[in-house]
């Protein structure tokens, strides 16, 4: 799409009266082509009216910018006219001298036949002329609004920018006014962003329709695209068949909008009350306690001491360089590793409060939220991303010698045998499993009939394939790296070859407990996030080797994971793949709500669950950016945002978060996806227990 308007990563913020600051706006990236009508929808305080002041000059942006035409909006201009909800008529001046006002003073170097002529054309355009030596005063409401629009297009705007230009009037008048609105903007051609509380104003209106989340710090949740064809009848559009499948959209996003508001002030009125209760209960501890406080594991301010859970491998190298750097604030916390060999025992110790918070597979805080694997759905957050990419697919040499070198001759191999591929993965329908499956179908192999996965601790998997239990496995690159050392196994393909970037290792913990420990959780992922910076430091390599070789981490052969060269295992060179594991760069911390509703779609697809038709309320509920920034500034580092942009698998499908079905439906195994409601979790903050 060839951008007329460009607001580009806009932030405003607004001062307080106390010295604080209120944030209206955040991380806001959109495009808009010319001609087209967009409308802003979302409930009231989301910064509608507020990025229509942007748009319009009328104020500028705290951080970012606004492009008209490569040009940056600095101040109000000709080519922008905005109509209030209150028309802004002068009540002394006639109808005609209100649009002449602007003409005037826009249009001064044409004649003054010339002028009236744009002025009585105009009147004409809106069905004014016979009113036009009335004075407001004289007329109805949806009279006044067309001669706010007639004036604003009578200086030939390239934007008009209409905030709730309907929202007083009757229904009757509404719907009029909308109709001349459309045929006007059509035949003019101009460019409008309208901001509306109407859901089928929208949808009749609209080329485009712009989903506000809430504020402070509102964003854009969702982008609809609206595909009914042009010039627009209120009844074709109403009788179209997607019109209330559209409608049902909207309404869903402002519902689960509303249910978020409800959560956020119930868990700060949560927290307050749990933070009061172990401020009185340390109190009274302290006084009986011949002047011993005893602090509660895992609740308030009190409580420092945080047990983290992890599996070893090569994502915990931050963990791992954090702790030697002693790089964790310990007026925050007080941290313990605490070491699992399998993941389903520690996602189990961490629902079971046995963990504080736990490095996890990147699917895990939605299956726990989703109350996926026989569980009860389990309030999970993750505040950041640990590590990106890092995993490969490892078979045994066996099928080497048998001419299996890419996906292709996998696929021969795999037809002309009965029994299906035997694969160990980590997690069932972890985000390694996610990944190969969707890496096997694009190759036409089917992972349900022709593979068979098996969830084997990474620790087990070498010994696994050296005695033939697997046919290959699904791991890090340590482990990998130990099989194609030992001559047991070769490469076939990495997740660089499937989806380069993909969040491998997430941090996770209930949402009750980051409520309650906001400073712990603060410091945690500053701690996490310093020690990632330096894991993406080529220099640092023989550091890290020493590091992680010993035994609570990798062990002794830790170096083989961190040689320059990747080994295919193969008669192929040893090549270096860049940011095979990532730890740090390239905004690898931020917590992408649009990676999370690609692993729902994937949940979908493989029977797990049916699609969640109030996914964003789920993502932005398990997904925070917010925690994230406060992480990042502690650590020293910039503020991050997630890319609402379009991404790339293998399979050069484009997944867009704002159309997951459509994704859905596109891909090679597409059936229609059974679609629900999910129930979330509550949000409880727990009562602290000092002994």
């Amino acid at each position: 799409m060839v951008s007329f308007l460009t607001v580009d990563d806009v932030t405003q913020i607004f001062p307080l009266a106390d010295g604080g600051r209120y944030v209206a706006l955040k991380d806001i990236d959109l495009e808009i082509r010319e001609g087209e009508f967009v409308s802003l929808i979302g409930h009231s305080g989301c910064g509608k009216s507020t990025l229509l002041n942007l748009l319009a000059g009328l104020a500028q942006a705290s951080h970012g910018g606004i492009l008209i035409d490569g040009r940056e909006v600095t101040e109000p201009g000709p080519d922008r006219m905005v109509v209030f909800q209150n028309y802004s008529l002068l009540p002394w001046q006639t109808v005609r001298q209100n649009v002449a006002l602007a003409v005037n003073r826009v249009m001064g170097q044409l004649s003054s036949a010339e002028r009236h002529e744009i002025v009585e054309r105009n009147l004409a355009m809106v069905g004014l002329a016979a009113a036009a030596e009335k004075f407001p005063a004289e007329l109805s409401g949806g009279m006044k609004q067309r001669v706010a629009i007639a004036r604003a297009l009578a200086i030939r705007p390239r934007l008009l920018l209409l905030d709730e230009p309907f929202g007083a009037l009757d229904a009757l008048t509404r719907g009029n006014l909308q109709e001349q609105l459309m045929r006007i903007c059509q035949e003019a051609g101009v460019t409008t962003v309208m901001v509306t509380h109407d859901v089928d104003e929208a949808l009749l209106l609209a080329d485009r329709v712009v989903m506000m989340t809430n504020g402070p710090e509102a964003g854009i949740g969702q982008i609809l695209r609206v595909p009914f064809p042009r010039p627009r009848q209120r009844l074709e559009v109403m009788e179209h068949p997607a019109y209330y499948d559209l409608r049902a959209e909207l309404i869903g996003f402002l519902q689960q909008q509303r249910r978020l508001r409800q959560r956020r002030t119930d868990r700060a009125t949560l927290a307050a009350e749990a933070s009061t209760t172990i401020a009185v209960t340390t109190a009274v501890a302290t006084a009986t306690r011949s002047g011993r406080a005893v602090q509660a594991v895992g609740v308030g301010p009190a409580a420092r001491l945080v047990r983290l859970g992890y599996l070893p491998g090569l994502d915990i190298a931050p963990l791992a360089l954090a702790l030697a750097q002693d790089r964790f604030d310990r007026n925050s916390l007080q941290l313990v590793p605490v070491s699992f060999a399998s993941w389903e025992r520690l996602d189990a110790a961490l629902v079971a409060g046995e963990l504080q918070a736990a490095i996890t597979s990147a699917t895990t805080p939605l299956a726990l939220s989703l109350g996926l694997r026989g569980r009860q759905p389990w309030a999970a957050i993750t505040p950041m991303t640990v590590s990106r990419n890092g995993n490969a697919l490892c078979l045994s040499r066996p099928l080497l010698e048998a001419g299996v070198r890419d996906r292709p001759s996998l696929a021969r191999w795999l037809e002309r045998r009965e029994q299906p591929l035997h694969l160990a993965v980590p997690q069932r329908f972890g985000i390694a499993e996610l990944l190969i499956r969707h890496w096997l179908i694009g190759g036409g192999i089917d992972p349900e009939r022709q593979v068979r996965f098996e969830a084997l601790s990474p620790m087990v998997m070498h010994g696994a394939l050296r005695t033939e239990q697997v046919q290959g496995f699904v791991a890090g690159r340590y482990r990998v790296a130990e099989a194609v050392e030992d001559r047991q196994g070769y490469v076939l393909a990495t997740d660089l070859d499937i989806w380069s970037g993909h969040p491998e290792k997430v941090l996770t913990c209930s949402e009750a407990w980051a409520e309650a420990n906001p400073d712990a959780l603060e410091a945690l992922g500053a701690g996490l996030m310093q020690a990632g910076a330096r894991c993406d430091d080529g220099a640092r390599r023989d550091e890290l080797a020493t590091l992680l070789s010993q035994p609570q981490w990798l062990g002794r052969r830790a170096a083989i994971a961190l040689r320059n060269q990747f080994d295919h295992g193969t008669d192929e060179q040893p090549r270096s793949l860049l940011h095979f594991n990532r730890y740090h760069s390239d905004r690898a911390h931020v917590p992408n709500s649009a990676e999370g509703a690609w692993i729902l779609t994937q949940f979908s697809r493989w029977g797990l669950c049916p699609f969640p038709t109030n996914r964003l309320e789920l993502l932005a509920q398990v997904y925070r950016p917010d925690l994230c920034d406060r992480a990042l500034a502690r650590a020293g580092y910039a503020a991050l945002r997630p890319d609402r942009h379009p991404f790339l698998l293998a399979d050069g499908i484009a997944f867009d978060q704002d159309t997951p079905l459509d994704y859905l439906r596109s891909l090679p195994d597409a059936t229609q996806p059974p679609l629900a409601s999910v129930s979330l979790p509550p949000s409880v903050v727990p009562v602290p227990n000092l002994r």
